[in-house]
């Protein structure tokens, strides 16, 4: 079957984005202009760590997993980024080379600004760059709150905490004030996603969905109870 290939106004895509709605319509045009659409199909690879950061994404539809491997091949899911989020903004700031790998978690379009046409644009744009400034502070606050949960938390604190950090991105109302996550992850995603084994996560969501803190269905987690998560999450090691 054919993938499902979505057409997008270029400039209508970059008007609605938060780094670049203030921007007049000649400037628009002119970003627009020189950005290009590309689409990815599930599981395929975007960019891998090391590759030439040329380029920042930003995500027009599906969703993007960052992600870095041990040398035993190992993953750790650093962040997932979804519809309207950017990423590659480190590599493009600095011209250095890639910091982790992007692999499209589902069909994805992206709309791609280049290093070379898109500096020059942020130069003469202090309140852009301001705002760019901002996605770079709040990716380093969440890579500090990572290793600090990684560090001082035990595997049922981290997991509540990834969950709920999913459920502010990806929820949607679910009946009885319950909230589910608007994204399918297996138990392996979820694992690497916390550093922990695919065996516990599969633990912890059985004794939650027993307790009633959650439930699952069709690969859809529903968190019941953000009360009981909130305390689980609040557990120190």
């Amino acid at each position: 079957m054919a993938p499902v290939r979505i057409a997008f106004d270029k400039e209508l895509v970059l008007s609605g984005h938060f780094l670049l709605r203030h921007l007049e319509k000649a400037e628009l045009r002119r970003l627009a202009a020189a950005a290009r659409l590309a689409y990815h199909k599930p599981n395929e690879i975007i960019f891998q760590k090391g590759d030439p950061g040329d380029s920042m994404m930003a995500v027009v539809r599906g969703r993007v997993k960052i992600c870095s491997h041990s040398s035993d091949g190992k993953e750790l899911v650093l962040n997932i980024i979804g519809k309207g989020g950017l990423f590659g903004e480190i590599a493009l700031l600095d011209g250095q080379p890639r910091t982790a790998d992007a692999v499209a978690l589902e069909e994805t379009d992206l709309l791609v600004l280049d290093r070379s046409s898109f500096m020059p644009f942020l130069s003469e744009r202090p309140a852009v760059a301001l705002q760019l400034i901002t996605v770079l502070c709040k990716r380093l606050r969440q890579t500090s709150e990572h290793l600090e949960d990684t560090l001082f938390l035990e595997a049922s604190s981290r997991f509540a905490r990834a969950l709920m950090r999913l459920a502010e991105v990806f929820g949607r109302p679910a009946p009885n004030n319950g909230l589910t996550l608007d994204i399918k992850l297996s138990q392996q995603q979820l694992g690497s996603l916390v550093g922990v084994s695919r065996e516990s996560i599969n633990k912890l969501l059985g004794e939650w969905q027993r307790s009633g803190v959650i439930a699952v269905a069709n690969g859809h987690i529903t968190l019941l109870d953000r009360g009981a998560l909130e305390d689980i999450a609040a557990v120190t090691g």
